[in-house]
């Protein structure tokens, strides 16, 4: 058996990775800690470890890693702008990732999120509980006839585009790499923008892509459009997403991830202090919804998380290729 550190370790990664694991001979050694310089310490011994979305795989922990004899690091997500290629390279780590789970999972937690913040559900919910049936205030709209704009139309992106056609929505479509043929209309992002009622975002982060919703992006948009982020963060500068929903200019916002999420998402910190004022704020308006990194968690896509991720790991250790390995140039391309 071959011991692997198990950064980040929650109940359901044991449910769905024990048996995976044993058939690949794999014993998972599962950590409640994140990845990071300090922590790296807990991988001494193994030859690799498993991270997720909110471990520090920057040049340090990787340097540090290697100091312990690891030489593998198998993400356990499809994103990988929370580890240094160039760094894993040089340390001599190889990298694997989860390129494509559930589709499905992902695109209807946006399409939830949509549903939610058109039909005022989650309002709904609260009132009804406490045996208020008034319907003041929930009155929503219908996204037949509206214009919804995705950006970055890999897997999950084109699962929602068909959704939303199911709705009876206009789709346009922004990506490097169109998928021609597919009956969408792709457009530049800037033109895309102006025309969008919905933004649903669904590119991985880079340096080009950061905060690719800008200050600046707002200014083009139509009075009262609705984001929707189940991507990364980033993606999304959150100071002038807060302003521009104060102001009305974004009418609702669905936010599974948040660019300074590492410290708080999958935590419970209803008992603390959140010192992070613009996540308050966000939290604190009738017309934003945030969900702590969830878009992913169905028995499917962990299912085929927990699969994938161990047959990565059996391939380092058997000196295999591996059609899930990163290497920086190939990176590039992704």
């Amino acid at each position: 058996m071959e011991t692997v550190a198990f950064f980040d370790a929650r109940s359901y990664d044991r449910t769905y990775f024990d048996a995976p694991a044993a058939a690949h001979g794999l014993e998972m050694r599962y950590l409640e800690s994140k990845l990071t310089p300090d922590t790296a310490v807990l991988a001494n011994g193994c030859k690799a470890v498993c991270a997720f979305v909110n471990d520090d795989l920057g040049a340090r922990t990787l340097s540090a890693l290697a100091g312990y004899g690891v030489r593998a690091a198998a993400l356990r997500c499809a994103g990988f702008n929370n580890i240094d290629l160039v760094a894993a390279e040089q340390n001599g780590i190889r990298v694997f990732r989860v390129p494509a789970y559930s589709p499905a999972s992902v695109a209807e937690h946006a399409l939830a999120l949509l549903l939610t913040l058109t039909r005022m559900t989650h309002r709904a919910f609260t009132r009804t509980r406490e045996r208020n049936f008034s319907l003041e205030g929930l009155v929503g709209i219908n996204l037949e006839g509206r214009t919804a704009g995705i950006i970055g139309t890999g897997k999950v992106g084109m699962k929602l585009a068909g959704m939303c056609k199911g709705l009876g929505m206009h789709v346009l479509a922004s990506d490097p790499k169109p998928t021609w043929g597919a009956g969408l209309e792709y457009v530049r992002p800037e033109e895309l923008i102006r025309r969008s009622d919905v933004i649903s975002l669904h590119c991985p982060l880079t340096p080009e892509t950061y905060h690719m919703i800008s200050r600046q992006t707002f200014h083009s948009m139509r009075p009262g459009v609705i984001i929707i982020n189940t991507s990364r963060g980033a993606l999304i500068d959150s100071e002038a997403l807060l302003d521009n929903v104060k102001s009305g200019v974004v009418g609702a916002a669905g936010l599974d991830v948040y660019e300074e999420e590492a410290d708080v998402f999958y935590e419970d910190v209803s008992s603390k202090v959140m010192r992070d004022d613009t996540l308050n704020l966000l939290l604190s308006q009738p017309n934003v919804l945030v969900t702590g990194h969830q878009a992913f968690l169905t028995r499917e896509a962990l299912s085929a998380i927990a699969q994938t991720t161990c047959e990565n790991l059996r391939s380092f250790f058997d000196g295999s290729p591996s059609p899930n390995e990163l290497r920086p140039r190939e990176a590039e391309t992704v």
